[in-house]
């Protein structure tokens, strides 16, 4: 009998250290920066976006994600600088420029409000001419582009009555102030009639006007078109909007449209702080009508009122601290309110262990710095 031959192994190229894989593509490394922005881990999203500017420096996408990026984590200079480096006269910027880039400067421009009203009127314009595109083709793709054009533009133009309308700027005791806003908001519902943040924003004007019913009937209009949309239906208002909206309905004592906005905005995001704080506001302020009523309203007693109110502020009270939020005069006002409830002896209902949850998902990151779990993108 013979002896074996030795087989030889065969030669691969993963074995050949000379052979490195592929880098990921600028694609890929911004659908994965994406992925992480909608779960809110930007400074991992930072890391891909760089990634892909390194790639493709001119990269309009990569930039403007940069921006956003850069704005979450605070970073409000950076992200100026990195919007700014989509407009003209940077000589990179696309032409036109992206709408979102001069929304966002106005945003950014708290010290600059006739800069931040030029960037908005700039984002209108070029809204304004990708709107007469759309409005010519004829297909549901089209439709649907188009009404979110007229919300974009509708945005803005409320955008700019905040502007104006803000008493920390100057511009709100120029005689043309209340003229300019009824003038944008009249265009904003010509663009999109029954636009709900229109309708909203003049509900506000008109009790700055100290004209409480016709406020409450533009409100009552803004909640019959925004009550039936989808919490995932871009058309519904952004949350701090809709924070708005239940700060006004509580001026005017319509609490039942408050609770319904503000289960909307806890489905979406459990841990506001503001939120919670406007619940226990409402049912404090429900608690009060009560005891002037005869004891009950809706069939709740002032106590089950007062105990609801307790429940959310003490809430409220704990997300603030976790959260370290900037804003102290709303801690102060949860206080007092608690202190309040306190004397008339509504105390809060005992602690459910299993409302104490962990945080959230695994981590992206692992020790060595690459992204795990899904066979994605990995970073080096």
């Amino acid at each position: 009998m013979g002896r074996t031959r030795t087989k030889k192994k065969a030669h691969s190229k993963a074995d050949d250290p000379s052979i490195q894989a592929a880098p990921p593509s600028t694609s890929s490394l911004l659908e994965k920066a994406q992925t992480l922005i909608i779960q809110c881990d930007y400074d991992l999203a930072l890391r891909f976006i760089r990634r892909a500017l390194e790639q493709d420096p001119k990269n309009v996408e990569a930039k403007e994600m940069l921006g956003v990026s850069l704005l979450e984590t605070g970073e409000l200079e950076a992200a100026k600088q990195a919007f700014l480096s989509l407009l003209p006269p940077n000589p990179d910027a696309p032409s036109p420029s992206p709408p979102s880039a001069h929304l966002y400067l106005a945003q950014l421009s708290e010290d600059d409000p006739r800069g931040a009203l030029k960037h908005y009127q700039a984002a209108i314009n070029i809204l304004h001419a990708q709107l007469k595109g759309k409005e010519r083709a004829d297909d549901e793709a089209s439709r649907k582009d188009e009404s979110e054009l007229r919300s974009s533009i509708v945005r803005a133009l409320v955008g700019q009555v905040e502007v104006w309308m803000d008493p920390s700027y100057d511009l709100c005791d120029e005689p043309e102030a209340e003229q300019n806003c009824e003038d944008l908001l009249a265009t904003a519902l010509q663009i999109d009639p029954g636009n709900s943040e229109a309708l909203q924003t003049l509900a506000s004007v008109r009790m700055s006007q100290e004209r409480p019913d016709e406020a409450k009937t533009y409100l009552e209009q803004a909640w019959a078109t925004m009550q039936d949309i989808d919490l995932d239906d871009p058309k519904l208002p952004p949350i701090p909007t809709r924070l708005a909206l239940v700060k006004l309905f509580l001026e005017l004592s319509l609490y039942t449209p408050a609770l319904l906005v503000l289960h909307g905005i806890m489905s979406s995001d459990d841990q506001d702080v503001e939120a919670w704080y406007l619940e226990g506001w409402c049912f404090y302020l429900m608690a009060e009508q009560a005891q002037e009523s005869g004891g009950t309203l809706d069939d709740l007693t002032w106590q089950e009122l007062g105990k609801d109110a307790r429940d959310c502020l003490e809430t409220c009270q704990v997300l603030h601290r976790n959260q370290e939020h900037p804003d102290k005069p709303l801690l102060e006002h949860v206080r007092e309110l608690i202190s309040k409830l306190d004397s008339l002896g509504i105390a809060a209902s005992p602690l459910d262990e299993d409302d104490e949850g962990g945080e959230g998902e695994g981590d992206w990151e692992s020790d060595d710095g690459s992204v795990d779990g899904d066979g994605d993108v990995e970073m080096q």
